[in-house]
Parts: C-alpha cells; structure tokens; sequence
C-alpha cells in the first residue's frame, strides 16, 4: 500500500493544496481520503445521548497521533460534581488529545490552535454559555462572546466538532434566569447552525443529519 501526503506534495516548488488530505492507493483500486477544507459540524442532543463519544470517536478515525487533535474543555470545576464529571472526561480521553481549558474566550482558543491541529472538539458549548451567565448575568440581547465564536467559526483553522444540549424540548423553566438561559441556548444553537456544514442530532446514541451529513 502507497501513501501520498497531499500536505507535503508540491508542483514547481508550491504546495499542491494548503490544506489537509491522504491519497491512499490499493491493488484492488484507488481511495481518495481527503480533507482539504475545514468544516465546522454542530453535535446536538439531550443530556447522556452519546454526543461527546460521538465527536471524541470522529476525531480519533480521522488523524493520527496527539498533535493533531485537540480538545477544548469549557467546564469549570465550581462544584463537586462538576468536578467528577472533568474527571470522568479527563480520563476518558486520556493522551489522546492536545487538551485545553477555556471558559470563557472560546473564540481565542479556537483562532489560537497549534499548527498541527487538525480537528478541535469543543465540549461543550452550553456549559460555556453558562459560564458566561455566571460571570457576566443576563445580557441585554447576547454576549460579545457569541458573535466573537461566530465570526471565528466562518473561517475555522481546522475541523471543527462543537458539542451543545438541545434544551427546548422540555418543560419551560420556572424562573426567569433559567429561562433566559434556555432562550439565549436555542437562539445560540440555531445561529451556529446557520454557519456549520453539518448539524447532527444524536438520540440514544445513534446520529442523524439534520444538515449535511453523518460524520
């Protein structure tokens, strides 16, 4: 089996794409496998519907080695169970990924990626939004933060896996906090939406493309 890296492949001394791809042939034939543009794939669902598998899984088969993908934490330890549950992700993951930890500049994160990264997941986008609740209170319409994550998602550095909760499928919240917070997570959600190339919905574990296509 030959192998050709389209990353390292050059004509009359330029590169022949900028972007990411394998070229793998076989005796029984030639499969293309590329990736020469980033997209940006919105990962919904409710609460234990097999979401953040589903992404870590993804990023797992299509790259090879740490450096290549990365993994944007957004959680914040404030309680003991959230701590339990950053470990319980913690130890799942594992060495696989280039971690990092950011509540709160998202955007930042994302545009500042090492080179080698060729797909982030981001775990998880509610928990962000909530953070930015907790540190900031309810904004007037939305936070700075929300149109800085989309302005960097139109031009992603590389694959890009956001993890969110669908959140308006359940009982409206009995008070006005916790309503903002599910009204601030649906338009959120619809708005990435709009900019990502897939939206996939995973419901007992098992994905269907609302948009695009299963991964």
């Amino acid at each position: 089996m030959a192998t050709i890296d389209l990353k390292k492949t050059q004509i009359m001394g330029y590169p022949l794409h900028p972007g990411k791809g394998t070229l793998v042939s076989t005796t029984g034939g030639v499969r293309i496998h590329t990736r020469l543009k980033s997209q940006v794939s919105l990962i919904i669902g409710g609460g234990r519907s097999g979401k953040s598998s589903y992404s870590q899984d993804y990023a797992l088969n299509i790259c090879e080695g740490t450096e290549s993908r990365a993994y944007i934490a957004t959680a914040e330890p404030i309680d003991e169970e959230m701590k339990q549950r950053i470990a319980a992700h913690q130890q799942d993951r594992g060495e696989r990924f280039i971690t990092i930890e950011e509540n709160l500049d998202l955007a930042k994160a994302i545009r500042d990626l090492p080179p080698s990264v060729e797909v982030c997941v981001v775990d998880c986008l509610t928990v962000w939004l909530g953070n930015l609740l907790h540190h900031y209170g309810i904004p007037s319409k939305r936070f700075v933060q929300m149109d800085a994550l989309y302005e960097v998602l139109r031009n992603p550095p590389c694959e890009i896996l956001l993890v969110t909760n669908e959140t308006g499928l359940g009982l409206i919240p009995a008070d006005a906090e916790s309503r903002s917070f599910r009204d601030l997570a649906g338009w959120m959600n619809q708005d990435i939406a709009q900019i990502a190339q897939n939206v996939i919905l995973l419901v007992a574990g098992l994905p269907l493309a609302l948009k695009g296509k299963v991964l």
